[in-house]
């Protein structure tokens, strides 16, 4: 993933400095909090929710914003603001916010900064690996940012959270604790759904296709043959070249694959063209997938639970699987 740097323009951050100054607070925060977070990602954001809770005295700021990438992401004024003013900072980590280095610098954040891929192993790219390959940690410093679509990783992530806000508001431990407990165990049962409607498929017919390179955890996890994506980078703003788009085209016909998956944060149409070219089945619009971003709040992937239900049910449809009915704490 290459890295961006935005200039932040020096009419925002007077703003910034001057919304700070006032009572008028960015969207999402409550005014006079004991302990105020911003969390960067949507799923980091939803983690961090969950952790929380209702525990009084603690507000909770998401950045990024539903169906919006976290690759191309500028932050506001009011972004600024409730950066500069918070005491905790979450992030994904692994290189996936490339504007917080600027962001910070800008909002004059100072508290402390927890990174949800602290003790997850992080994996190099999918694309023209077999699944041995690709299950291989990266690089220090480099690799796939997308940690969150294996379910045992958020699991971990949520443990991060929980042991950086106990940390940082110790008054309010008990109650991180326990809401951290309930959260993991669904993640536990999810994390088991999945691998028991996975394993009923044969493993040659595992094949996955998708927009862009971001499922690699995802796979490994359970045992999914990831034959290529239409943006084949960690980073969804690349363009394929024709080049790339014919040789996806015909992976997806010497494979068998049956279906091209668009993701909702992206625009389906490269990935119809790939779809229809290689005459398979395109799945996007209300059944794409919530890879890079959660959904709109009232929608099937506006939590990370959610989101992965709806992703994990379609795959297996598409390989012509009816998924078992979901664990009674998942209902």
């Amino acid at each position: 993933m290459h890295t961006r740097y935005f200039a932040v323009p020096a009419i925002i951050v007077a703003a910034a400095i001057a919304l700070s100054g006032c009572s008028s607070e960015p969207s999402g925060d409550a005014a006079g909090s004991d302990l105020t977070i911003v969390a960067t990602t949507t799923q980091i954001a939803d983690f961090t929710r969950n952790v929380v809770g209702d525990t009084a005295g603690v507000s909770l700021t998401q950045l990024i914003q539903p169906n919006q990438s976290a690759h191309s992401y500028d932050p506001s004024a009011a972004d600024l603001t409730a950066l500069g003013a918070a005491d905790v900072l979450v992030i994904n980590g692994v290189g996936l916010e490339e504007w917080l280095g600027n962001a910070i610098d800008a909002s004059g954040f100072n508290g402390l900064t927890i990174d949800a891929s602290h003790d997850v192993t992080v994996l190099g790219s999918t694309v023209g690996t077999d699944q041995t390959e690709h299950a291989t940690a990266a690089p220090a410093g480099d690799g796939d940012p997308h940690i969150w679509t294996d379910v045992h990783n958020a699991e971990t992530i949520v443990g991060t959270i929980e042991k950086g806000l106990v940390d940082v508001g110790p008054a309010d431990a008990a109650a991180f604790e326990a809401n951290a407990a309930a959260y993991s165990s669904k993640l536990v049962a999810l994390d088991a759904w999945i691998h028991s409607n996975v394993d009923t498929v044969p493993a040659a017919e595992r094949l996955l296709v998708s927009n862009h390179d971001a499922l690699g955890y995802y796979t490994a996890a359970y045992g999914i043959t990831y034959v290529g994506s239409v943006i084949s980078s960690f980073d969804d703003n690349a363009e394929p070249s024709a080049a790339a788009m014919d040789a996806l085209v015909a992976a997806i016909k010497a494979a068998g694959v049956k279906a091209v998956f668009s993701e909702a944060s992206l625009s389906p149409k490269t990935a119809d063209t790939i779809a229809r070219e290689a005459g398979v089945t395109v799945y996007s619009g209300t059944d794409a997938l919530y890879v890079d971003s959660l959904g709109p709040a009232g929608g099937e992937g506006d939590t990370y639970l959610k989101a992965q239900i709806h992703n994990s049910t379609l795959i297996l449809e598409s390989w012509g699987v009816t998924p078992t009915a979901l664990p009674a704490n998942l209902q």
